[in-house]
């Protein structure tokens, strides 16, 4: 390779050095040392919600969610104090299959409920977990873009983490506290798939069912446990060269609606159709909603159904701790294996091996009681 400037007939030349690069790393950064955040106390929770603070009800949800021992104990004190200020909110479960439509809609509907009903509104989203690998995206905040922003909000995405047909185990508990910040709308979007439909109608007032028209066969649609559990089914996408096609789904609905039991609250469901995206026929929608309250707070319907969903949370709540209990005995845990094997190797029965392990977990639990 040759270089001119070494030539003879340069030799009065120089080359100068080049300009140093500058480093990639801003040098007027200061690194701020990580700060742990400071616990609040049961009390700074309790008054930081009752008013009204998002941040301090945002940290609390957290620690309901967390399965950290020392915070569930300290949730759990948090949950009772704030009982006396709950209560007081309309309980929305939104359901449908994926891709129906369910975030877009609740933007929609929140947006329609916060200016004519005024109030504030807690969205609870439920989001699908991997069963791989136990993430979630917890996206649903980036298709309810005016909702997100308005200051009367709240949005909470959360993880299904493995629970009952994909609803957050503790969605119950997060809206206690979403009262009593004086959150006066809840809805409960769930994931749309499993049994999530059964844990979400055991905790909210009202549950709409949103479906799709023009998607291969309607009948798909009409599935006689869920449609016994909608207090109201709404056919979305109703735009465009779709029209015809949901009020066709539509009047499929309300004909397989005739069909089943009248349900114990004595109201008859009604079919709408609409279009989240257009916003059109969302005001029907809440009309529909809001007559079905004074129905039933008019013939007591509501109490009874708030009370027996209480009862109904008490039992699953001991079942689980039932449950936990016995997987965590460390004298079962050891078991366990051992009887695998012996199901597996067709040396006893299912059942047999079941009942010889509650038999020794129940002993276990009668000598850590006389001790």
């Amino acid at each position: 390779m040759q270089h001119p400037e070494n030539d003879e007939a340069y030799k009065g030349l120089t080359v100068n050095k080049g300009i140093d690069q500058p480093t990639t790393v801003n040098p007027y950064l200061k690194l701020r040392k990580k700060t742990k955040r400071r616990q609040f106390t049961v009390d700074e929770y309790v008054d930081g919600i009752v008013k009204g603070d998002v941040t301090v009800l945002s940290q609390a949800v957290t620690l309901v969610e967390s399965l950290r021992p020392e915070h569930q104990a300290l949730a759990q004190e948090v949950i009772e104090k704030c009982l006396p200020y709950s209560g007081n909110s309309l309980r929305v479960g939104i359901s449908g299959v994926p891709g129906a439509g369910k975030s877009t809609s609740i933007d929609a509907f929140g947006l329609h409920v916060l200016s004519e009903y005024g109030g504030k509104l807690a969205v609870l989203a439920i989001d699908p977990s991997s069963e791989r690998s136990k993430g979630s995206i917890l996206g649903d905040k980036t298709r309810m873009e005016k909702l997100s922003v308005h200051p009367d909000a709240f949005i909470r995405p959360s993880p299904a983490a493995g629970s009952l047909g994909g609803v957050a185990r503790k969605t119950r508990e997060t809206i206690i506290l979403c009262e009593a910040a004086g959150f006066d709308k809840i809805f409960v979007e769930t994931v749309g798939v499993g049994q999530s439909e059964t844990a979400v109608h055991s905790m909210v007032d009202f549950f709409l069912l949103i479906q799709l028209a023009g998607t291969g066969d309607e009948l798909q649609g009409i599935k006689r446990g869920i449609m016994e559990m909608a207090d109201g089914i709404v056919i979305n996408k109703a735009d465009g060269n779709n029209i015809e096609k949901a009020k066709l789904a539509a009047s499929h609905f309300r004909n397989a609606l005739h069909l089943f039991p009248a349900p114990e609250s004595g109201w008859t469901p009604q079919v709408l159709t609409y279009s989240g995206f257009y916003n059109l026929g969302i005001k029907e929608i809440w009309d529909m909603v809001y007559k079905y309250v004074d129905f039933v707070k008019t013939n007591g319907y509501f109490n009874y159904r708030r009370n027996e969903q209480a009862k109904y949370w008490m039992y699953e709540t001991i079942n689980e701790h039932l449950r936990d209990s016995f997987y965590n005995n460390p004298v079962i845990s050891s078991l366990i294996p051992g009887t695998e094997q012996e199901v597996l190797g067709g040396r006893t029965t299912s059942f047999t091996a079941a009942r010889k392990l509650l038999d020794t977990y129940f002993k276990e639990c009668l000598i850590a009681q006389k001790e």
